[in-house]
C-alpha cells in the first residue's frame, strides 16, 4: 500500500513545502498539498 507520509517526507526533501497536511476525507482517503519552489501547488492523494 503506497504510504502518503513517505511521499510527502521525498517531496519536502526535494525542495516543497506542505501546505496541508494528510488528513482523511472520507472513506479511508487520504489528501495532502505542497507547495513546489516554484510556487506550484501539487497535491497527493491515498486510497486504503
Amino acid at each position: 500500500m503506497p504510504d502518503i507520509e513517505a511521499k510527502l517526507a521525498e517531496v519536502t526533501a526535494a525542495g516543497a513545502t506542505v501546505k496541508e497536511p494528510a488528513h482523511d476525507v472520507g472513506g479511508g482517503r487520504l489528501v495532502a498539498t505542497v507547495t513546489d519552489p516554484d510556487d506550484n501547488v501539487l497535491g497527493l492523494l491515498q486510497d486504503r
